[in-house]
């Protein structure tokens, strides 16, 4: 069974363009730290799961095909910095498309079960939103909400049900956490 860390895109990998998308390369900047903290995951032997949101492509504010550069641009930086990535699921639905992959939703993870093996009580989800520690608790994963990208602003929503296992600054403190 796979030692799992799911991992948010914007706002906890690279910056969140809060009110906006990124849409090309051009706009894409790995938040400080964050290549150094993926490093740490993957040395610690963790498989990173990359899960994120992105509905720009579905209200038809970019292609899929930007998407899709983007992506595979942040995988070769990874890779020079060998970092290891086991898989990427992302929503391209809309934000009012309903879909059971958005998260909250659990579909993104529940599609991630399908092709890796891990036990969702001893694997982690960092996110930067409410909806992060939502998605996460509801399948079942110990969650980390980082305070870049959205965090700041979504801190306060923590509350209840969404109060998440670990709270801290940055990616990078999370990596140190889990390095553990």
């Amino acid at each position: 069974m796979s030692r799992v860390v799911f991992v948010d895109r914007d706002g906890v990998i690279n910056v969140d363009l809060i009110g906006d998308y990124v849409k090309s390369w051009d706009e894409f900047r790995f938040e400080e730290g964050a290549m150094d903290a993926m490093k740490i995951l993957t040395d610690a032997h963790y498989d990173i799961v990359v899960v994120s949101n992105q509905a720009g492509i579905g209200d038809g504010v970019f292609e899929e095909e930007a998407l899709w550069d983007v992506h595979q641009k942040m995988l070769a930086e990874f890779e020079k910095h060998k970092v290891k990535i086991k898989s990427s699921f992302y929503c391209l639905h809309g934000k009012n498309a309903g879909c059971k992959c958005r998260k909250p939703e659990t579909g993104l993870f529940e599609r991630a079960a399908r092709e890796i093996d891990f036990n969702p009580s001893e694997t982690f989800f960092i996110g930067d939103k409410a909806t992060d520690i939502e998605a996460g608790k509801r399948f079942g994963l110990k969650t980390i909400f980082v305070r870049t990208g959205h965090g700041a602003a979504e801190e306060p929503k923590l509350q209840g049900d969404l109060v998440p296992d670990h709270i801290v600054n940055n990616l990078a403190e999370a990596a140190e956490l889990l390095r553990r």
